[in-house]
């Protein structure tokens, strides 16, 4: 790949961090994109090129890793990735960020488009330069995030397979899969796996780990990998780290509950919530859940996760806290059983004699000996 040039609107000489930048895109950014992003100030106050093995190297990061960061900046319209007619990356461009907040992005995002509004000592062959290819199912807007993203797989052609499928590092990761998996993969398997590397933005080491992490929990299907894969692109997992701490945190919360309730799958969106709830709004610590989840197990095979939001709700009303707390619940409505019992008998007999209907001749002639 050939070295980059690295240039800023609006550079006056003096390598800064603008307060925009700090107040505005820092927080929602992850480590990875901030180093990056530094480094390309550093790099363009030095005045020297460079090109995306050495950033990678420079973090330990993939290249995809390093693209990714880019294309992420690119979309929050922080930088500007400039391509020849070959789609090559040629170019960096830093946005102007020491102005307001709407009219430099309208500029960065016009200029892209219409030459007529780049920025001043563009010269005409970097305006006509093509834009970045847009990123399908993302926002494309600046303040764009990746909760506004489209994690759906796309239908995948044949040929996009293909040409997936002859790319040197992709065939090294179908390659890792087949092993994993024991078995040639079909086309919706490639399928899946492209869908984590260009849509979800996967590293062919996080998709490695993905791969692993899912095998060795004897789960083979790549519909339940996808959706593991989902929810650490919703999370903002980007490295294999990353996705190990968000596995560990899943596996003890998540699972447990799951498995509690006879479940074995990745819990649907709305089954997510509803743990959710029993852990953060209603607060109960996860063996008070499993316990709720035990119960509603013998009771019913059908809507559990309702049935076991009862079960808790009722619970979290009556001050329970500790499973101490359900055993005091427990032996209070054993010590006045007995009585309720007594009292629903009565109702019984009541009830019966209300609904029986006599023979008062056969009476009459019984009670006189007829």
């Amino acid at each position: 790949m050939s070295r980059l040039k690295i240039c800023q609107d609006g550079c006056d000489g003096v390598t800064i961090v603008p307060n925009r930048f700090i107040d505005e895109f820092m927080p929602q950014a992850n480590d990875a994109q901030l180093k990056i992003y530094l480094y390309l100030l550093r790099t363009m106050n030095a005045g020297r090129p460079l090109d995306i093995p050495e950033i990678a190297d420079a973090f330990n990061h993939t290249e995809k890793d390093v693209m990714r960061a880019l294309k992420y900046w690119e979309k929050r319209g922080v930088l500007r990735l400039e391509y020849d007619t070959a789609r090559t990356l040629t170019g960096i461009r830093l946005s102007d960020l020491s102005g307001s907040q709407s009219a430099p992005e309208k500029a960065s995002s016009d200029s892209l488009t219409n030459p007529a509004l780049r920025q001043e000592g563009e010269t005409d062959a970097e305006a006509s330069l093509p834009s970045a290819p847009a990123e399908e199912g993302t926002a494309s807007a600046a303040g764009s995030d990746s909760s506004q993203q489209d994690f759906t797989r796309p239908s995948y052609s044949l040929d996009e397979l293909k040409a997936f499928q002859q790319k040197d590092s992709a065939a090294q990761l179908l390659f890792i899969a087949e092993q994993y998996l024991g078995r040639t993969l079909s086309p919706s398997d490639v399928r899946s796996i492209l869908f984590f590397s260009d849509r979800l933005h996967f590293s062919d080491d996080l998709i490695d780990y993905l791969l692993q992490y899912c095998v060795e929990r004897g789960k083979k299907d790549f519909r339940y990998m996808e959706k593991v894969a989902v929810s650490w692109a919703e999370a903002g997992v980007t490295t294999p780290a990353e996705a190990e701490r968000q596995a560990v945190k899943y596996d003890r919360t998540v699972y447990a509950i799951m498995n509690s309730l006879g479940k074995t799958n990745a819990p649907t969106r709305r089954e997510a919530e509803f743990i959710r709830r029993w852990r953060e709004d209603y607060g109960f610590e996860l063996s008070v859940i499993q316990e709720a989840c035990e119960r509603t197990v013998l009771a019913t095979d059908r809507h559990r996760f309702e049935y076991a939001d009862k079960i808790l709700s009722s619970w979290k009303q009556s001050g329970v806290r500790h499973l101490s707390d359900v055993a005091r619940l427990d032996a209070g409505f054993q010590k006045e059983k007995p009585a309720r019992q007594g009292r629903e008998r009565s109702a019984d007999r009541y009830n019966r004699f209300m609904q029986n209907s006599y023979d008062y001749d056969a009476l009459e002639k019984e009670l006189l000996h007829i």
